[in-house]
């Protein structure tokens, strides 16, 4: 098996209610969305990309309904996030005012075309999205936070939202 860059115990699976990659302690049975203690980001970034990336397969999924919506983000977390760690960094230490800071440079990127969300979420979003360049898949209320959703719900196909607050951190939005 290719090098995951996790530490000794640990591998990826697949949840089956969302379908996302999450990480796995075969010793302790813990599981997590954020990689473990002690991960290699750069070998983890590159096995995510050749495993776990996903080439926006709708045919399972169909339309998603009536009621739902597909969507992508980009996160910056902060020190006050619900949780303060990602795929990139084990303890994230910015702080509120900082994490805004970097989440509106990518946001003056992305409105003046020099780059993409999805681009932008591949290497710097602290979502575990970001191996899929952001994209949250089908979703319906009451799937997501509040804030997260209601802001989603009001963009129109190809729109991004300005920066959304939630308990998770700082988010771009892309219906």
């Amino acid at each position: 098996m290719a090098e995951t860059g996790l530490p000794p115990g640990w591998e990826v699976r697949t949840s089956k209610s969302k379908g996302l990659p999450y990480y796995f302690n075969t010793a302790s049975l813990e599981s997590r969305w954020d990689s473990p203690e002690g991960t290699d980001p750069e070998k983890l970034k590159v096995f995510m990309a050749s495993y776990h990336s996903s080439k926006a397969d709708t045919s399972s999924q169909g339309s998603g309904g009536g009621d739902a919506i597909r969507a992508a983000h980009l996160l910056v977390k902060h020190e006050g996030s619900r949780r303060p760690s990602s795929w990139r960094e084990n303890k994230i230490t910015r702080s509120k005012d900082e994490a805004m800071e970097i989440i509106k440079e990518y946001e003056r990127r992305i409105k003046a075309g020099e780059t993409s969300l999805a681009e932008l979420a591949t290497t710097e979003s602290d979502c575990t999205s970001a191996r899929k360049g952001g994209d949250l898949g089908f979703f319906k209320k009451g799937d997501m936070q509040r804030e997260f959703e209601d802001a989603a719900f009001a963009l129109q196909p190809g729109e991004i939202s300005g920066v959304v607050e939630t308990a998770s951190g700082l988010h771009l939005i892309e219906r």
